[in-house]
């Protein structure tokens, strides 16, 4: 069975020193960036995710309730919206940027832009439109599975994984190889997705 990896979020914005920094974000990276080089062979697509934010409305607050307001992050065109420096240096060939102009958790709300230049409301609908979607990509790649690790696993890894399920994917999150905001949102995020039929395993 043909297998895909996405990356999600890994990102200098969510982790130690940045915006959302989420502790053991850097060893993640880390981590994640060791697996890829010692599996790449194992997967027929390789993609990463990465939150890139233009004007996303009430998504960003200056009195964030960390629910479903936050501080400034991901802002696109920034050093800290860019993958981070471990996983950058993979060479991994496809990026799928989301959240310009509306809060987005999911991967697959993202379009394939690795140039950086899509950058307008009607651009983005235009990507939208022409099918540069998380989706359609899996598809045209002839997946069978999707393996989901990065940053965080209590949102943004949740949220992918579960729409990966929803299309009808069998999905594995590596647990070592991604990390949650708190113990407990990571606690009711695993749960969350073990009802849905998620593996949750070790890389190991």
């Amino acid at each position: 069975m043909s297998k895909a990896l996405i990356v999600v979020d890994v990102q200098p914005t969510f982790c130690e020193g940045g915006e959302l920094g989420v502790e053991g974000g850097n060893a993640v990276a880390e981590r994640i960036a060791a697996y890829v080089e010692a599996h790449r062979d194992d997967y027929a697509y390789i993609a990463t995710t990465q939150d890139w934010h233009i004007e996303p409305g009430d998504h960003w607050s200056e009195h964030p309730d960390f629910v479903d307001t936050w501080p400034v992050h991901g802002k696109a065109g920034t050093p800290n919206a860019e993958l981070h420096p471990a996983i950058a240096a993979l060479g991994i060939g496809h990026h799928f940027k989301k959240g310009q102009y509306t809060a987005a958790y999911s991967g697959f709300e993202g379009i394939e832009d690795n140039t950086d230049r899509i950058q307008s409301r009607d651009e983005v609908r235009a990507a939208q439109d022409r099918g540069l979607t998380l989706a359609n990509a899996l598809r045209s790649a002839g997946v069978g599975h999707v393996d989901v690790v990065g940053i965080a696993e209590s949102h943004c890894v949740k949220e992918t994984a579960l729409d990966a399920v929803k299309l009808g994917y069998p999905v594995t999150v590596f647990e070592d190889l991604t990390v949650p905001v708190s113990e407990e949102l990571g606690v009711a995020a695993r749960k969350e997705m073990a009802d849905a039929g998620i593996a949750l395993r070790d890389s190991r």
